[in-house]
């Protein structure tokens, strides 16, 4: 059967270039309290979608696959892209604001940083999946980073990813905001002041 022929069908790819200002971006430094951040948002009840990359390894190593950053990058950012939209499509079934752990431009900046062919696709991904102008980066934090089975790099590592993010929204036309280096409370209010939430 044709999924474009189900009545009903509210799998509406288009709806996200309608929706582009509900979405904010949560990005930045690996291990500087985005997660934590995105869960006290969850908590206050707002809509969360988590880290794509995050949950593609979990899997990838549930499974013994191999699209895994350090395996095979290429294949592990195709994976991430198509889980962040996917995330992008589903927020768009509401009109709530919804906040993301990383996405969309993480994944392309990751292609960029190891110097990989983008595919033919990416450059309509990056125009139509489009977030929030406002892009929250958390900077690096070396009092709060820790390694774990999905975060294998040094906090050296994550400082330069740290850079080569910011560049990379910024190249795209985002604005990034720092947030600031306090409890988790405290950040949650700053990022809903400067969107008027």
């Amino acid at each position: 059967m044709n999924d474009t022929a189900i009545e009903g069908d509210d799998y509406q790819p288009h709806l996200v270039e309608q929706k582009r200002n509900q979405f904010v971006m949560v990005s930045g430094c690996s291990g500087s309290g985005k997660s934590t951040l995105l869960a006290e948002l969850a908590r206050r009840g707002f809509q969360t979608y988590a880290e794509p990359g995050r949950q593609i390894v979990k899997e990838q190593l549930h499974v013994g696959g191999d699209a895994l950053p350090w395996l095979n990058p290429a294949k592990f950012v195709d994976f991430v892209i198509s889980r962040a939209m996917h995330q992008m499509v589903t927020a768009a079934r509401s009109d709530r604001v919804a906040f993301f752990d990383r996405g969309i431009v993480d994944a392309v900046a990751a292609l960029e940083r190891v110097s990989l062919p983008a595919p033919p696709h990416l450059k309509n991904v990056i125009e139509k999946y489009r977030y929030n102008a406002k892009v929250f980066l958390s900077p690096p934090w070396p009092e709060i980073f820790r390694n774990d089975a999905e975060r294998r790099h040094s906090f050296d590592e994550a400082v330069g990813e740290f850079n080569d993010l910011e560049r990379a929204y910024a190249r795209r036309g985002y604005e990034c905001v720092l947030l600031p280096k306090v409890d988790v409370s405290a950040r949650a209010e700053f990022v809903l002041n400067l969107l008027a939430c």
